[in-house]
Order: structure tokens, then C-alpha cells, then sequence
């Protein structure tokens, strides 16, 4: 049921499947999950689980008002009338994924019970277990052939840890889920062993050990198609078996390397007690993992002992003495008095981790954890270890688990925080999750959660922005999470915008709204907005919390003013951009031939549309721009629309016509006129080959209509046609005989080559067409052309309007997938490239980010713990931003950058977080306002700029008058506009010396302009 489900409706698990692959959601929809303990960390795990058959939902506890803190399936009403939580999260866990089926089990398992029933399950997750419990399932697990893979987490408090065992012999189809890249050969020489060396611009990334696989050698023809085992000699060179007796290598080639199955051996939790394997997530403590590990064992005879965790009296001599190792008696103390509380953030984080390692479990791909995860929140409790022992006491309300950890002052601070959240995604839908739970902005004075996103829920947002249900797909995505946050948390305060933050809502997101913040969360998905949002925060004085996924890898970024960098302190380098030559003539891999199918997309059926509705509104008349251009007036774009007007189809048979002449030209002639300009034997000024890697000859293709693919080229263009032409046509013509008939009447001109030259310069840009210039013979040809369109009546108003489509990747009905994906996968035959398949074209051609519920739900999780340290205001040395990637396993917590001061001059320093202020009047001159930067911090300023005018620069002809001159007529503010960030330079200390940086200078046009911004 669940994998003929998932082939139907791709859409919901698209987003995963990039991640994971066809095999992997293939073996996820054969498996069935065992897990037990509902409260705020098996609820986190459940929430990650995608496409497995079956899962089994297992608890024996009643909902409490305990479990309001940390289960978000749970409401007060199940609280009042005592039902089971296993009862209650069941059909609520059930409702994310319809094709998932979810049991329930309510039995006890304990030492006594028979455990022959878990042998149906593929995997078996325990949460809230006691150790000798977990012990013997893990003993019955790794004892079954095949063995069950185990995984057991732990919650206590402050500290979490993560166990896994997946048998005597687990073997890793995909360790790392990077796709190999085609890396391009420059030269393999004749010798023992052969060394081979890539392009200068493609380092090969490979290790010793690994395998490649050798294709298109020209010359030493016997590698091809042969695997060989590499050893790496530099970023760029490798060596391989002896080349010696081989042929001399002439040119190109490229090789991919082959991944090979790794196999993992597992102990079991008993044996892995004594000497256990450890992931060190943060090297500036990498202690604590074991001695966390230590902790938790003593814990566990702590509680044999007193069939209870410790509380804040509990920090005693005998639980320390229980230990028998050197620990560190501050975490001691943390974990003890926290073990009976619970940090949602942090469930969250370890629960995503987890549920990454239950789907490496069942699909074998991705390296899995060996064999612990041990995290810590200590940098959280640290300052708060002075608090009265009160402060830490249950209160009898949803938050006493989180009250036990960071006591009730904070709790309260939590209820009074202003945030700005920007997106409604994923990480948006985790984060107001983690916000409800926390109890932030509830505080109904002056507590709130603004949220805004513009974006509607689409279906394949359900399977990881789990705030979403199908009834509400089309509805807004902001409003819509801020109704189920609320049903999470009814008392949240939460204030949804439709809006999105950019310089254009600057009217609604100004200075006043960022200075009644406390702080501001990003959940976006792109650098532009990132940045944007950094700008206002930076210039605002208010904290960002920042995060982001790519897969299974994720960030997270804390930036607290005058401590840590700002996001825009780095800048990651550019995208690269495909050069115009190889799109255009020398495609080489499929992410060319995917980007060209779009460009023709836009091209066609965006931009032609649009500039042709746009030059008619601008020219309602055509006779009026035939007795222009009979007068020899130039019409910007005329050419163009006019050759538009007059080949403008009419009939559905006549877009058929043109998509069939489109084959011809794409796929036959362009391949004819390349070969004709640049012959096979064609060679380079330095004697090469031309046609060698990375360029690849293409061969003609001959259109044949009983090929799928060209006829869904077909089928696609002329749909695409009759959309942007408003064209009709029934099922009936998209039929197999229907295009047949009519592509028999079709006429194929015949081809004669062009001595046009074809570009090959890498450096070389797209030429704009609406600035080409157009010959005489081509303004002779558009009146002509625009004389016979009126003499024929086609210029009726109908006639002069196109539709212009918009590219929608996600609707499977429209043909916009169909055509880049034919397109591409042709394009990429008549160049011997292996084509992509619909999945991977979409993800290219869509810009698609790949997702998964788990990078997300930890990334979110990490993020609120630093939210507890904004809110604290902690010190520098307590935040921490992560990178992981789940894949591998890789968590790296480190420390932010620290924010660089920058010397001026005279121990005058400043900071990114810094901003100079001078008030001035409505009389006030460009001159006072030098001298009072003077006055106000010891400076000589000597050059005075607003964005791109400069206002003052001393050598700049006639800029010394303007100092008289008032800074109201300089600037001409609008009217609303109280105050402008000016750039100032400052006089050097010796002669000669450049002029000297400084923070930006905020001018108030008046005194009490302040005031009414704050």
C-alpha cells in the first residue's frame, strides 16, 4: 500500500526523496518501527518518521499537565479526562503521513515480558527505558537473524544521549549520499603506476583507497569503462595501476568515482558500557562525552537505589562516590539537579539525530552513529546554578519539567519575550513548536510571536512542515501555523503577516517595530532574505538566530550585537555560473543540458510572451508602428514582436507544426551547423583537438514518433504553445494517433548550413536580443511582415495579447516538467551525456533545496537552546553554533566569531554593531554637523557620502560651498524620514596616508526624531 502510494503521489515525498533516493523510500515503504515511550522524546522521534509502512506506538502512562511541556500531541483536555498518551498521539501522529499505517500498544514490557513479538519489526526504538531494560532488548535484537537494529535515547534534564546497534554485520550502501561528479581528465601518462592529472579548475576530492571508473579517453582507449583503485598524490593528480604498455593518451576522458558498500560491526549496549565508542560533537570539551556517559550510570544506580532521579536536595556525596571515573563535578552537579526536568529544544535536536539513524537502520544508506551520541545544554544551566533551590520547584502547570531546568525567573522571562520569526517552513513550523512549549511570548503585556510569511501550504510541504494537514494546502502558511501553534499552546500569543521582509515593507518593518524586539529568528531558505533581515538587526541593535538545511546538513548561527559577527561578516563564494558558450554549443554534463530545457522555457514561453503584451500596450495601434517604421523610426523590440505576430499559430494542429520544426532545429540542425563549423578533425591553435573534453561532439538526431521521448517533446512544446497563444484542444488531440496525423502534413525544410559564427569564448555573456542591432534587410522584412499580419486581420485585439506562463515544477498536469525534461534528456542523447531522470531534472531545473524532517527538527532544536542565552543574556563563551551533517554522522558545535574591532585612529575604535549618532535641526549646516562629529568623538571627518552621493569631498569641485549649505537641502529626506546613515571618512595621522573607515553616522533631522523612531 505505502510504496504503490508513494510512485502515485510523488508530491508528497519529493522533497525526501532527493535526500534519500528511489531505493532507500522504497525499502522505508517495506518496514515496520517499534517505538516506546510517548513522552517529549519519542513524540520528537515519531514526528521525523517518513514513508515506513507501518510503526507501532508504544506507552503505558497516563497524560499528566507534566506532559503539556514537552509533548505537543497533547491538550489540557487529555490531561482532565486521563486517557493514555499512547491513545492520544496515535491518531495526531497518524494524520502527518496517510499512507504510514500506526498501531498502538499499551501492554507492559518490562523484564518479564516475552519479547518474540518485536521480530516483525525492522527496527526498535526505546525512550523513558531503564537501562536493564534496554539491555535485554538489545540482547534479543542483535541475536535475531537477520539481526533487529536497535536504538535506545535517554532525556534526562540537561543531557541526552543517542544508542545504536545495528548487528554483528551492517553494511552502508551509500556511506556519505554525495552524488559523484563527472571530474575531467587532462592527462594520464604512460607509466608504473600511471598518474593521471584533472583540470586545473576541478580538484577530485578523492581519497586513497577509493575507486574510479574511467569514460571517453581518448588515446588510452583500455581504461575505458574500467574501474581502477586510486592513490592520491595532490588535490589535482592521483595515481592508478600501471599505464605503461597502453596506448599513449591523446586527449579528454573524465572519471566518477565508484562507491562501494562499507560494512559496520556493532557491539551490544552491554558491551559497549564498559568501552564505549563516542561521537565528540564539541572539541572544546571533548571530555564530555564520556563523562556524561559516566553520569548517566551513576544515575541509573541511583535510581535502582532510590527508585527515583535526584532533585536540586539530591547532589550528594553518594551519587558522586557512585562514579568511577574523574568527572567533572560541575556537570555532576547540572544533570543531577536537571535529570527530572526536560529541555524541549533539546529533545528536539537528539530526536531529530535519532530519527535520522532509525531511517539509516532501514535503508542502509548513510554511514550510521557508532555507536553513542552524548549532548549537553550545561552552557544553558551554568549561570543559573546560584538561583534559589525555589526557583526550581514544581508549580503544578505545563512548564515544570522546563521549570526544573532553568527555573521560574527565566520561565517568566520566556513569557515576556518579543520575537520576530521571518518564514513559515519547516524550520518555521519546528521553531514555533519549540516556542509553545518553551511558553514564548504568552505574556499578554508584553509578550508576543510575530510571524510572517507570504507563501501558500503546497502538498509537498506536509511531510516535514508537520503544523500542516492536506485540508489546508493553498491556505496561508503563516496564519495557518500560528492556529496550530496556538492549539499546542492556547495561551501563546502569536500575530501572523502575510508579508515578506524586504526593503519594500521598510513602511511596516521599520525601526520602531525592531526596537520593541527582543530578538529575531530567520527560517528562510535563501541568502538574499538572510541578508536583508541581518541588515535591519545589525542596524537595530537586536539579536539574530539564524539557521538553514541543505538534506542532511544544516547550520545554525547565533549573532548577539557588540559579541559575535554578523551573517553578513562572511560571504560564501559565488555560485558559479554556467558560461553562455556551453549552454548555448558545448553542453558537457546533464546540469547543462537541465539549464538550457529552462533557459528555452523562459525564453519561449516568459519572455517573448511578456515583452510582445508589453510592447503592444506601449503601441496599441499597429498601423501607428507600421507608419513609424515605414518612416525609418527604430521601435525598441519591434523586430522581434513583429516576427512573434506573424508566425503566431491559430490552431492547435499549427503548434504541433511548430514544436516538430523546434525538434529539428535543437536536436538536428544545431548538431549539423556545430559539425560543420568545427569538424571532427577540427584542431586548436596549439595543435589539440577541439572537439575534446570537456567538449563533446554531438551527433543528429532523426525524429522517430514511436520514441517516447520525442513524442512527449512534441506533445509538451505544443501544449506550452497553446497556452501562451490561447489556443484549445481536447484529450483527444493529444493522442498518439492524433499527433501522427497531423505531423505527416508537416514539412521539413531542407537544411543547408550557416557561416554564422558560433561563440566560444567561456568569458563571453549572453547577448541581450532586444539591444542587437537589427540590419536593414530585417527592418524590410518586419514591415512586410507587419503589412501582411494587418492585411489579413491578425491584428485583433485577441491577436496582439499572449499569456505568458509562469514555470510551475510541482504541478505534474501542465507539461512544464514534460517539456524541460524531454528537452534536457534529448539535448543530453545528442551529446553522449547519460540523461537525468524526471526526479533529479526537477530538483536542477526547480532549484529545489533537498529536505528532511530530521536536519530540520535538529537544527530548530539547537537554535531555541541559544534562544534560553539571548533571553539570559549570557556571557560570549556560552553560545554555540553547530554544523552537522547527518549523513555521515558529523555534529561540530563551535564557538561564534567574535566581532572584530576595527582601530581608527587615537584608541578610537569601532565594530560592525556600532553607529555614531548626531541630532541636528532643521537650520543645521553640512559644516555644524562636521564639526559636531568632531566634537562628540575626537575626530577630524573629511568625507561625508549617502548611499552613492557623495556630499562632501574636499577635492571635488565646488564641495567646499556645501558646507553652508543646510543637511535638509543636501539630503531632501521624505517627509516621514526622521534620520539617514551617512559614511564618514576621517583624517589620516600623517600626510599622504588614506583616509580612515568608520561606523556609520546616524543623522536625526531633529532632536526629538529619536525618540519618536524608539
Amino acid at each position: 500500500m505505502a510504496a504503490d502510494s508513494m510512485e502515485i503521489d510523488d508530491s508528497l515525498y519529493s522533497r525526501q526523496r532527493y535526500v534519500l533516493g528511489d531505493r532507500a523510500m522504497h525499502q522505508m515503504a517495506q518496514s515496520s518501527v517499534f517505538l516506546s515511550g510517548m513522552g517529549g522524546l519519542g513524540i520528537e522521534i515519531a514526528l521525523c518518521f517518513v514513508a515506513v509502512q507501518a510503526v507501532t506506538l508504544h506507552d503505558t502512562k497516563q497524560c499528566e499537565t507534566w506532559d503539556l511541556g514537552c509533548n505537543f500531541f497533547i491538550r489540557k483536555e487529555d490531561v482532565l479526562s486521563q486517557r493514555r498518551r499512547v491513545e492520544v498521539v496515535c491518531p495526531r501522529v497518524a494524520e502527518l503521513n496517510p499512507y504510514v499505517h500506526v498501531d498502538i500498544s499499551s501492554s507492559a514490557l518490562d523484564d518479564n515480558t516475552d519479547l518474540s513479538f518485536l521480530r516483525k519489526y525492522q527496527c526498535v526504538i526505546l525512550t523513558e527505558a531503564r537501562l536493564n531494560l534496554q539491555k535485554r532488548v538489545n540482547d534479543f535484537c542483535h541475536s535475531q537473524q537477520p539481526p533487529i537494529r536497535f536504538i535506545g535515547c535517554d532525556a534526562y534534564g540537561i543531557c541526552v544521549r543517542v544508542f545504536c546497534d545495528f548487528g554483528d554485520e551492517f553494511e552502508v550502501s551509500d556511506p556519505t549520499g554525495e552524488e559523484p561528479k563527472e571530474i575531467f581528465i587532462q592527462n594520464i601518462t604512460q607509466d608504473n603506476p600511471g598518474v593521471v592529472t584533472c583540470m586545473d579548475n576541478q580538484p577530485h576530492g578523492l581519497q586513497t583507497g577509493q575507486s574510479v571508473i574511467f569514460r571517453e579517453v581518448g588515446g588510452m582507449v583500455e581504461l575505458n569503462g574500467t574501474t581502477q583503485q586510486v592513490s592520491v598524490l595532490s588535490p589535482h593528480s592521483f595515481a592508478i595501476r600501471d599505464t605503461s604498455l597502453l596506448q599513449p593518451y591523446a586527449h579528454g576522458g573524465f572519471f566518477v568515482l565508484v562507491k562501494t558498500p562499507k560494512t559496520y560491526r556493532f557491539e551490544t549496549l552491554e558491551q559497549q558500557l564498559c568501552d564505549p565508542q563516542v561521537l565528540i560533537p564539541d572539541f572544546s570539551k571533548p571530555e564530555a562525552p564520556l563523562q556524561i556517559h559516566a553520569a548517566m550510570l551513576a544515575l541509573e544506580t541511583f535510581q535502582e537505589q532510590h527508585s527515583r532521579l535526584p532533585n536540586c536536595s539530591s547532589i550528594c556525596a553518594r551519587f558522586l562516590s557512585s562514579l568511577q571515573a574523574p568527572v567533572n563535578t560541575e556537570l555532576v552537579h547540572c544533570l543531577s539537579r536537571t535529570a527530572r526536568g526536560t529541555l524541549p529544544p533539546l529533545a528536539a535536536a537528539v530526536g531529530g539525530v535519532a530519527s535520522q539513524e532509525v531511517l539509516k537502520a532501514i535503508t542502509g544508506k548513510f554511514a550510521p552513529l557508532q555507536q553513542w551520541l552524548y549532548l549537553d545544554a550545561v552552557e544553558v544551566v551554568r549561570p543559573l546554578q546560584a538561583l534559589a533551590t525555589e526557583e526550581f520547584f514544581p508549580r503544578g502547570d505545563r512548564y515544570d519539567g522546563l521549570r526544573a531546568c532553568i527555573g521560574e525567573s527565566m520561565c517568566l522571562e520566556l513569557h515576556k519575550l518579543r520575537v520576530f520569526m521571518v518564514g513559515c517552513g519547516a524550520i518555521g513550523c519546528e521553531m514555533l513548536k519549540n516556542f509553545a512549549l518553551l511558553g514564548v511570548g504568552l505574556a499578554k503585556s508584553s509578550g508576543e510571536v510575530c510571524i510572517t510569511d507570504p507563501d501558500l501550504i503546497e502538498k509537498s510541504n506536509l511531510n516535514r512542515q508537520f503544523l500542516f494537514r492536506p485540508h489546508h494546502i493553498q491556505k496561508p502558511k503563516s496564519t495557518t501555523a500560528a492556529e496550530a501553534t496556538c492549539e499546542i499552546n492556547p495561551d501563546l500569543q502569536v500575530e501572523a503577516h502575510l508579508n515578506k521582509v524586504c526593503p519594500a515593507t521598510e513602511n511596516i518593518y521599520n525601526d520602531s517595530f525592531y526596537s520593541s524586539l527582543n530578538l529575531v529568528v530567520t527560517a528562510l531558505d535563501n541568502v538574499e532574505a538572510r541578508r536583508y533581515v541581518d541588515s535591519r538587526c545589525v542596524s537595530n541593535q537586536r539579536p539574530l538566530l539564524d539557521s538553514g538545511t541543505m538534506g542532511t546538513k544544516g547550520h545554525t548561527e547565533i549573532i548577539v550585537p557588540n559579541l559575535t559577527e554578523s551573517y553578513n561578516s562572511h560571504r560564501d563564494p559565488p555560485e558559479e555560473e554556467i558560461p553562455f558558450c556551453t549552454l548555448k554549443s558545448f553542453p558537457s554534463v546533464i546540469e547543462h543540458t537541465i539549464q538550457w530545457a529552462r533557459d528555452k522555457f523562459e525564453n519561449a514561453f516568459v519572455h517573448k510572451p511578456s515583452l510582445y503584451n508589453s510592447f503592444w500596450q506601449t503601441h496599441s495601434s499597429a498601423e501607428v508602428v507600421l507608419q513609424r517604421m515605414q518612416t525609418g523610426e527604430s521601435l525598441e523590440g519591434s523586430f522581434q514582436v513583429i516576427k512573434l505576430l506573424s508566425r503566431r499559430p491559430s490552431r492547435w494542429e499549427q503548434c504541433i507544426t511548430v514544436a516538430r520544426l523546434k525538434f529539428e532545429k535543437y536536436f538536428k540542425r544545431k548538431a549539423l551547423q556545430l559539425l560543420h563549423s568545427f569538424p571532427l578533425d577540427t584542431r586548436l591553435k596549439d595543435g589539440s583537438l577541439f572537439w575534446q573534453s570537456p567538449k563533446r561532439p554531438p551527433t543528429p538526431i532523426e525524429f522517430d514518433l514511436k520514441d517516447s521521448l520525442h513524442f512527449t517533446f512534441i506533445v509538451s512544446t505544443a501544449r506550452l504553445f497553446a497556452g501562451i497563444y490561447n489556443i484549445s484542444y481536447t484529450e483527444k488531440d493529444l493522442s498518439e494517433e492524433m499527433v501522427a496525423r497531423i505531423l505527416a502534413t508537416v514539412k521539413i525544410p531542407q537544411y543547408s548550413p550557416s557561416e554564422k559564427c558560433i561563440e566560444t569564448d567561456e568569458s563571453a555573456k549572453k547577448p541581450d536580443q532586444m539591444k542587437m542591432p537589427v540590419s536593414s534587410e530585417e527592418e524590410r522584412e518586419a514591415i512586410v511582415q507587419l503589412e501582411e499580419a494587418i492585411a489579413t486581420d491578425r491584428v485583433t485585439p485577441e491577436g496582439l495579447q499572449m499569456s505568458p506562463l509562469q514555470f510551475e515544477k510541482d504541478d505534474d498536469s501542465n507539461g512544464h516538467m514534460d517539456f524541460v525534461t524531454s528537452a534536457s534528456a534529448l539535448r543530453a542523447t545528442m551529446y553522449s551525456i547519460e540523461p537525468a531522470d524526471r526526479l533529479k531534472t526537477k530538483r536542477i531545473a526547480g532549484k529545489i533545496i533537498p529536505a528532511i524532517a530530521t536536519a530540520t527538527a535538529a537544527v530548530a532544536g539547537l537554535v531555541a537552546l541559544e534562544l534560553i542565552k539571548v533571553v539570559g543574556g549570557y556571557e560570549f563563551e556560552s553560545f554555540k553554533n553547530c554544523f552537522f551533517n547527518l549523513a555521515i554522522p558529523v555534529i561540530v558545535l563551535t564557538e561564534p566569531a567574535i566581532v572584530k574591532r576595527t582601530l581608527i585612529r587615537n584608541n578610537i575604535y569601532f565594530s560592525i554593531w556600532d553607529c555614531w549618532t548626531i541630532f541636528g535641526h532643521e537650520d543645521f549646516t553640512l559644516s555644524e554637523f562636521m564639526n559636531a562629529v568632531r566634537e562628540k568623538y575626537g575626530i577630524e571627518p573629511t568625507m561625508v557620502v549617502h548611499g552613492v552621493k557623495m556630499l562632501y569631498v574636499p577635492v571635488m569641485p565646488g564641495h567646499s560651498k556645501r558646507l553652508k549649505l543646510t543637511m535638509q537641502k543636501l539630503i531632501k529626506p521624505s517627509v516621514d524620514r526622521r534620520y539617514v546613515d551617512l559614511t564618514v571618512s576621517f583624517a589620516p595621522e600623517a600626510d599622504g596616508d588614506e583616509d580612515l573607515p568608520g561606523p556609520p553616522v546616524r543623522y536625526y533631522f531633529s532632536p526629538g526624531a529619536a525618540e519618536v523612531a524608539l
